[in-house]
């Protein structure tokens, strides 16, 4: 039996199958309705959560696995494969020592951070208690602190489960990143995950737990100020 040139035991090869997934059209609404495009390019499941992870810069795409449990190997390879295609990411490969390729957002990709953050207000009132079979990072928590701070600095935040800090107003490049912040930063966030999740949920805003001392703030920039009302 041939199919489209491949013969029956070709195609019970895994690599024939990837090549297969490869030649597949992208799959279209066919609709002349800019809504239809844009979920032509980012409905497909995992997309936008990979945009989520790339908006802390360049990945690697192990990096990427493991931020995203659930995914397969197969599906992460062929979503990025198609963002790739559809000029939402680029692959580079890092120079000696690292030597490893990553992926990161183009601009258009990085675009897509005002869809996130409307989907996450959105989806607030989708959150409720969180399921024994739900996975956390620390740095999910990052979208909803941004949509929290207004003006323009660097921001770390300290959680039960880890660091990450906040690039608040950044017009271009990372937003957010794993770990401590490189440098000085304006403001430094201590809280705990339940209070993280309770503005997540939009059940508090930042500054009533600021004001609560459920939020401890320190550092002189302007963000920290403003949060302490000082």
């Amino acid at each position: 039996m041939v199919l489209l040139g491949f013969t029956k035991w070709e195609l019970g090869k895994s690599n024939n199958m990837s090549r297969l997934r490869r030649m597949s059209p992208r799959r279209s609404y066919d609709q002349y309705c800019s809504a239809a495009r844009a979920l032509d390019v980012v409905g497909d499941r995992w997309t936008l959560l990979i945009v989520r992870e790339l908006l802390a810069g360049p990945r690697r795409y192990t990096d990427l696995h493991a931020d995203l449990p659930g995914v397969s190997t197969d599906v992460l390879a062929s979503r990025l494969r198609d963002m790739e295609r559809d000029g939402l990411t680029t692959r580079r490969r890092l120079p000696p020592p690292g030597a490893a390729y990553v992926y990161e957002l183009t601009p258009r990709g990085g675009a897509l951070l005002p869809v996130l953050q409307s989907l996450g207000t959105w989806g607030e009132a989708e959150l409720g208690e969180r399921r024994p079979t739900d996975a956390v990072r620390a740095h999910w928590f990052a979208l909803p602190l941004l949509r929290a701070l207004e003006g323009e600095g660097l921001v770390e935040v300290r959680l039960d489960e880890g660091r990450f800090h906040l690039r608040v107003g950044a017009e271009d490049g990372p937003v957010y990143g794993d770990g401590p912040a490189p440098g000085e930063p304006d403001a430094l966030l201590a809280l705990d995950t339940a209070t993280c999740t309770a503005i997540g949920r939009g059940e508090l805003t930042l500054a009533d737990a600021v004001r609560a001392g459920r939020v401890g703030v320190t550092g002189e920039g302007t963000l920290a100020k403003a949060l302490r009302g000082t």
